[in-house]
């Protein structure tokens, strides 16, 4: 999995906001720095992470029962993320009943507390701590259920034992103890946020339909991915697969700011070539010939529903001038301090990306790298 430490998120924030209001921000002063207390803030403190630790006590301690600690091994060592909604509903003891109700509760307060509707449904899962601890997940062993760290550098994480204690679990090596590892659904978390931020666009009038010139040309000019690479090497043992997405960014045809994001769930490890021949830039649904990219991983801290409303009340004020207007600061006095904590992870940013732009194109931060081309997408 590709990861960020927590020290770039607010990087990440002045670089996404940037993007969002179609400014052509160079990175030297794409976010003002925050403070050291806001860089070493401690992951898992949000509500969201609260939540988290109260399953994770449940369910630890759920597992003395030996016909529930079965049926937990049997499915952790069956998929690599277990449902814990899904997985609780089968439950085949009677107290474990509770504990599905406890969950969908939390799920329910999880989905309010990241802005998102009830319908996203189940969001907890589970999965094993590490493919090294297989071997000691027998049948007469009951693991320790840990909350997944969103701070790639945290040092320890806490995990519960069957009697319902915590203990610090040190990160800077896999444990010998097969543990669980309890952590949220961040593809379908992303997803839903992203819709829930494209919804408040669009009722906002920043996001409104392109006017395409698609009937008249028979197709759309469009920038491929041909291959991708991100070089970041931080990936520690207690993290999941990543969720990663890009930001395509500028104005639309009708003068507003424009965002469309890019799913890119391939892209999972650091250090690897990729060649998705992906469309990133849909040209038509754009007003100049130029667009911003900003790849991110996904966490699981943002209020999505709360973001979208500061960026549109910032956004609103934007007006069409004929070219990016840099407004980086005036949207970032729109968002309280406490979202620069477990926000998603800034990866790169490739900036003024053209129609005619081809082959290989630098990322801004030096982390990674991608070869593009254009394509024109013909109708049948």
């Amino acid at each position: 999995m590709v990861s960020r430490s927590s020290k770039r998120r607010g990087l990440l924030v002045g670089v996404m906001l940037s993007a969002v209001v179609g400014g052509t921000v160079q990175p030297a002063i794409a976010a003002p720095p925050r403070d050291a207390g806001d860089q070493a803030a401690p992951s898992r403190t949000s509500a969201v992470g609260a939540a988290e630790q109260e399953i994770a006590r449940t369910l630890s301690v759920s597992l003395r029962d030996p016909r529930w600690r079965a049926q937990v091994r049997a499915a952790a060592l069956g998929t690599e993320d277990v449902d814990l909604q899904a997985l609780t509903g089968r439950a085949n003891a009677a107290g474990d009943r509770d504990l599905h109700s406890s969950v969908v509760e939390a799920d329910r307060r999880i989905a309010g507390l990241k802005g998102l509707p009830a319908s996203t449904g189940s969001l907890l899962r589970v999965r094993l701590g590490a493919p090294s601890m297989r071997s000691g997940l027998t049948a007469g062993a009951t693991p320790w259920i840990a909350v997944a760290a969103t701070a790639d550098d945290a040092r320890s994480l806490t995990a519960y034992d069957s009697q319902g204690r915590a203990h610090a679990v040190d990160t800077a090596r896999v444990p010998d103890r097969p543990l669980y590892v309890l952590d949220i659904d961040v593809t379908k978390a992303h997803r839903a946020g992203l819709r829930v931020l494209q919804h408040a666009f669009a009722d906002k009038g920043l996001a409104s339909r392109p006017k395409t010139t698609t009937a008249a040309n028979g197709g759309w000019w469009a920038t491929k991915v041909t291959a991708v690479e991100v070089n970041d090497d931080e990936e520690p043992w207690f993290k999941g697969a990543a969720e990663m997405f890009s930001l395509v960014t500028g104005f639309g045809q009708d003068g507003a700011a424009r965002v469309d994001s890019v799913d890119m769930p391939y892209l999972d490890y650091d250090g690897t070539v990729y060649y998705p021949n992906q469309i990133l830039v849909n040209w038509s649904n754009y007003k100049y010939d130029l667009a911003d990219v900003v790849m991110m991983e996904d966490d699981d801290g943002t209020n999505y529903r709360a973001l979208a409303e500061a960026i549109t009340t910032a956004l609103l004020t934007v007006t069409d001038q004929g070219t990016y207007i840099p407004l980086v600061n005036a949207v970032l006095s729109a968002i309280p301090d406490s979202w620069f904590t477990d926000d998603p992870d800034y990866v790169e940013s490739w900036y003024t990306l053209a129609q005619s732009s081809t082959g290989r194109l630098n990322g801004a931060s030096g982390n990674g790298w991608m070869t593009v081309e254009p394509y024109f997408v013909s109708e049948l």
